[in-house]
Order: structure tokens, then sequence, then C-alpha cells
């Protein structure tokens, strides 16, 4: 548990990073974030605080979006992510601090690289596909806070365009977020840090909305997932230590 200003402003350091990333590129609050913060705090408290975080990151993305959000095609996902999210609350709390460590950092580096290579899969088409995709992710989320990347691949699979993929991961991310943060109840912090968490997220939704109107999408995806591939293996070298 964190107990100093230091240890505090690193962790709004974190949350700013994350959110700001997030606003730039789509996507990637929880490819940065998670890594970093479960090292800082430990995988359990680590997790929740980010699914705490991008479901705000979020909620706030889907503020001016809300209207095009797809509701017929996100019940399959919802309704999926909605029965995994338990499992993957309870896997996190049984295993070993090293062996989440390591399980954490491989889902976040596979995660990563699979949206790298845009990989077409069949079976993530369809309803079939939704359902799938939709129970990957709120397994990963809650066990290890990076239930994007699944939906990324349905989205890829299903052709869909950002402008309808934007909004519409920024539902499931608020729905799925909300229901990880049930199932593990919510992070043990003080209210100081809450309240640089609370900044973190503020400050990082303004710069990264700045950053957006000069930083090239393209360009902007490859840094967040380069981020999170450092992180990730970074991870999987502190759990494989702690062994």
């Amino acid at each position: 548990m964190l107990d100093d200003w230091t240890a505090g402003l690193l962790l709004g350091g974190i949350v700013l990073l994350g959110a700001s990333v997030q606003r730039l590129a789509g996507i990637g609050f929880a490819l940065v974030a998670v890594p970093a913060l479960v090292l800082l705090l430990g995988p359990a408290e680590g997790v929740v605080l980010a699914n705490c975080a991008a479901g705000a990151i979020s909620a706030i993305g889907l503020v001016g979006t809300w209207r095009e959000v797809r509701l017929t095609a996100m019940v399959p996902l919802v309704a999926a992510a909605a029965c995994t999210v338990p499992a993957g609350a309870w896997v996190a709390a049984r295993l070993p601090e090293p062996m989440l460590l390591v399980g954490m950092g491989v889902l976040v580096s596979v995660a990563v690289l699979l949206v790298m290579w845009g990989s077409r899969v069949p079976a993530l088409r369809g309803a079939g596909g939704a359902v799938a995709a939709g129970a990957a992710s709120g397994f990963m989320n809650s066990s290890a806070g990076v239930g994007g990347p699944a939906v990324s691949l349905y989205a890829v699979n299903a052709g869909w365009t950002v402008r309808e993929f934007v909004p519409n991961a920024q539902f499931y991310g608020v729905v799925v977020n909300a229901l990880s943060v049930t199932a593990k109840g919510v992070p043990k912090l003080t209210v100081p840090l809450w309240l640089l968490v609370a900044a973190g997220i503020a400050a990082g939704a303004v710069l990264g909305k700045a950053l957006a109107e000069r930083v090239p999408e393209r360009r902007a995806r490859v840094l967040v997932l380069l981020l999170a591939l450092v992180g990730g293996f970074t991870t999987i070298g502190k759990g494989l230590w702690s062994l």
C-alpha cells in the first residue's frame, strides 16, 4: 500500500499517462497503465484501480458519443462478459502473486501483439464471435485489467470502422469495468490518493485531447502499443524474479 507523497505522485502520473494515451489513440489506458499499477500497488489493487480509472475514462469519452452506440451489437458482448467476470476475479484472488504477475504480463503482451497484427479470426464473426470475444474480454478484464484487446479483435473481424468502434468500445468499457469493480470491490486508497487519481484522469483527458489534434492516429497507436509491450515484458520479468 502506498504511504508517501512520492509514491502517490507516481500513481497520479501513471494514471495521467494512461488517460492521455486513451484519449489520444482511442485505446491503451489498461495496456499502458496496468503493468505499472501492478508493480506499484500489487496485482489485486493495481488491477481493480485500473478497472475504476478505465471505466471513468470511458464514461468521459462516452458523453459526446452515446447516441452512436449500437446497443443491439453490444448485448451479446456485455452478456458474455457478465458471465466470465466472476471467474476472472476468482482466479486472480487465488493465484500466488508471482504467478499472477507472470500471467498478467503474458496476457498484456499477447493482447498487444494480436492487436498489432490485426489478426483475422473467422470464429470472431457474427453473434457467436461477439459471445466469444465478450467472454474472453470479461475474464481478462477482471483478472488482469485488459479486456479491451478482445473487443478490438472482434471489431476488426466484424469489419467495424474506427468511427463505429470508438463509442461502442467506450460503452463496453463503462459496463465491463463496473462489473469488474462490483465483483472485486474498490481499491483501499486514502482520500489524498483518490484525489491524485482523479486529477490524473482529468488532466490526462485534457492532454490527450490536445495531443490528438497534433499527432497522427496511426503513430499514436503504435506508440501506445510499444509502451504496453514494454510494460508487459517488465511485469513478466518481475514475476519470474519473485518465483
